[in-house]
């Protein structure tokens, strides 16, 4: 478990660095930069989505050469030059270019990364390894929200200097990978390479699947932070519901883990698409405050329930030798419908209000959670 340790401890201060920044990005976008939510959500989708096709690819050679260790320094050393743009940003397309390195950055690191903890842990125990990390991961996300929060309420700080403090510990993020044990050749049996899509297991190939469909209805996001900012939210409140969010992801994530070890991951799975369904349905029709804070922890939950569990699933049913490139594969089916996902739901709230992207993104959530219900 040294890996499953040390990587969680890098994702641990990568997302502290992130979670300084990401709550405030909308409302950096909209009001200093003069940013619509159209340019919010073609920025994400665009970021996410381009930085996505690498997951598979990343994945894939890192099955090829049976080697982790660098795609994760590169990737996480490649978000951090990242947040070093954004901080010099004066402009939304600046922003952009940062996101996309961010995003690009991810998408090197995270499929050899996951892959590596999948190795360094028993298959029995899958649930268990994933849901540590992720709890590991959402802890920093939890102590970035909080630290941007305190930033923010000081007299004088502003957001170029909450940017800034958010390069120290990406540093550390990526200081503490030297001290990954690679395994390589000696972790990996020798098995011929193959991406035959016929042969894969019948429950991963309609998972890939369910999962791109569902994508197209799961939008950004800053949208959440938006529909926030929309009912009466100002900065400051803002980011303790994002502060919400994180705790209960995190609370949760290490549980849920060791549940679907128990109970099996389908279950786990569902029970986070239904939360997701019934999330973006009460955000569609959410106008008090209160309801707000309510759904951002019920938001928490479905991370929980799902994230870690997802990895979990698919580095259980997918051949060993072509473990990172499913893992890759999946990552990137998802980032491919974030693009249209978020432009999409920058048009509907446009052209239809606030609640319209929520009601397309809890339709789609319901179908998610039947689908895998009844087909897989």
């Amino acid at each position: 478990m040294w890996n499953v340790i040390v990587l969680g401890l890098t994702s641990l201060l990568t997302d502290i660095s992130t979670e300084m920044v990401y709550p405030l990005l909308p409302i950096y976008l909209t009001t200093r930069l003069g940013a619509t939510p159209l340019i919010v959500g073609t920025i994400e989708g665009i970021a996410e989505s381009i930085a996505s096709l690498l997951k598979v690819f990343s994945g894939y050679y890192s099955d090829k050469i049976k080697k982790r260790k660098a795609f994760a320094i590169s990737g996480y050393g490649i978000s951090t030059v990242g947040k070093v743009i954004l901080y010099l940003s004066f402009s939304w397309p600046m922003v952009l270019t940062a996101r996309i390195l961010d995003r690009f950055g991810k998408g090197i690191r995270t499929a050899p990364r996951d892959a590596l903890i999948a190795e360094s842990a028993k298959k029995e125990e899958f649930g268990k390894a994933f849901g540590l990390h992720r709890a590991m991961d959402t802890l920093g996300a939890v102590i970035g929200v909080l630290t941007a929060y305190i930033l923010i309420s000081i007299p004088g700080v502003n957001y170029n200097k909450i940017f800034l403090a958010s390069l120290i510990p990406a540093f550390l993020g990526v200081m503490a990978l030297f001290f990954v044990r690679e395994k390589g050749e000696r972790g990996i049996k020798s098995k011929k390479l193959f991406l035959e899509w016929n042969k894969l297991d019948s429950r991963l190939k309609m998972f890939l699947i369910i999962m791109f469909i569902f994508t197209l209805g799961n939008s950004s996001n800053q949208f959440l932070l938006l529909k926030a900012k929309n009912v009466g939210f100002n900065d400051k409140t803002v980011i303790l519901l994002y502060l919400i969010y994180n705790i209960v992801y995190d609370m949760l994530s290490y549980p849920a883990g060791i549940i679907s070890d128990k109970i099996g991951r389908k279950r786990m799975i569902v029970m986070g698409y239904l939360a997701y369904g019934i999330v973006y349905f009460g955000f569609a029709l959410a106008k008090m405050p209160v309801t707000i804070w309510v759904l951002f922890g019920i938001y928490g939950l479905y991370m929980a329930f799902t994230e870690g569990v997802e990895k979990a699933f698919i580095s259980e049913v997918a051949p060993e030798q072509v473990r990172g490139t499913m893992i890759g594969l999946h990552a990137t089916l998802v980032g491919i419908g974030l693009f249209p996902a978020s432009f999409l739901a920058g048009i509907l709230w446009n052209l239809f209000g606030p609640s319209a992207p929520f009601y397309f993104g809890g339709v789609m959530g319901l179908l998610a959670a039947i689908g895998i219900k009844i087909l897989i």
